[in-house]
């Protein structure tokens, strides 16, 4: 099958750069976009995303369905689609990009491929690809040349296995370095502001060990907008890590770093206010001093 159409459930963040990369590229990129919200609909306009209205007509337009949503939403996606190809009888390619445990993506693909489509497992991993070269879709299954075909559309798709769970199983093993780094930074941090060492801290932390300054300097200001897509994410980590006999609290640990940072001004903030203009600087260039500060005071116990 020669992919025209791709539909994109759902454009937020991620979903409307994926859309615009492949917009930009000469395939048409659909949504669903009955009762979503302005926001939604503004980032879907700006990547040029074509709004067929009702999930089932996106169905019916796609030849492929990239799912890019919060973990939490990733199974209902999957019912409701299914549901769809069987009522219709439309043959798609059904690609699960969320981060989600490989136990889920497992129960995800016998609900799509029980409507009798196909399913491919994928893992997104770096931001959303504005800029080239940043930014890697891993994928596994047993039918992937269809989906290799997005190469020729700007994306960087990696194959890595014929079996489904193995491209969640990297995203959870990546994320939980990364993610679980930036909520452990994030804690300390807000730690030794409470403690009245901060500035001890950051100066010892820059000397000794200079490479995870560099990175904490740089995770924890793009991590406040997306603090509430995480704490989903960690938990999926952890759901992950007991399945395998490992130690889960770490990572619910992690979902609470990010429970607390959601619910705070910098929490609130979208990522495109973060990137907005302010005294000739973008938001997300606060000083991390600023950050943690304002996190510390606003997570203060009453």
């Amino acid at each position: 099958m020669q992919i025209q159409t791709v539909g994109i459930l759902s454009p937020g963040d991620m979903g409307q750069a994926i859309a615009s990369v492949l917009n930009q590229n000469g395939l048409k990129t659909i949504a669903a976009l009955d009762d979503r919200s302005e926001r939604t609909r503004q980032l879907a306009a700006a990547a040029n995303i074509q709004d067929v209205g009702s999930l089932t007509q996106l169905v019916i337009e796609s030849d492929v369905v990239l799912s890019v949503l919060v973990p939490s939403a990733a199974t209902e996606a999957a019912k409701q689609v299914a549901e769809i190809i069987a009522n219709v009888g439309k043959q798609i390619l059904y690609v699960d990009c969320n981060a989600v445990a490989p136990q889920k993506v497992k129960r995800i693909a016998q609900l799509i491929e029980s409507s009798g489509a196909t399913f491919l497992d994928a893992s997104i991993i770096g931001p959303p690809p504005r800029v080239p070269g940043r930014t890697r879709i891993y994928a596994s299954g047993k039918q992937t040349d269809e989906f290799q075909q997005l190469r020729n559309y700007g994306l960087d798709i990696r194959v890595i296995g014929d079996e489904i769970g193995q491209a969640s199983g990297l995203k959870m093993s990546y994320a939980a370095l990364t993610k679980g780094l930036t909520a452990i930074g994030a804690e300390l941090l807000i730690a030794a502001h409470r403690l009245g060492l901060d500035e001890q801290l950051w100066e010892e932390v820059s000397s000794s060990q200079p490479e995870l300054a560099a990175i904490l300097t740089r995770s924890i200001p793009s991590m406040t907008p997306k603090a509430h897509r995480w704490i989903g994410e960690m938990e999926e980590i952890a759901e992950t890590f007991q399945e395998l006999g490992l130690t889960e609290r770490i990572f619910y640990g992690a979902a609470d770093v990010y429970r607390l940072v959601k619910d705070t001004s910098l929490g609130k903030e979208t990522p495109e206010e973060c990137d907005r203009e302010s005294a000739s600087h973008t938001l997300r260039d606060r000083p991390l001093s600023e950050i943690i500060t304002i996190l510390s005071d606003e997570t203060a116990p009453n």
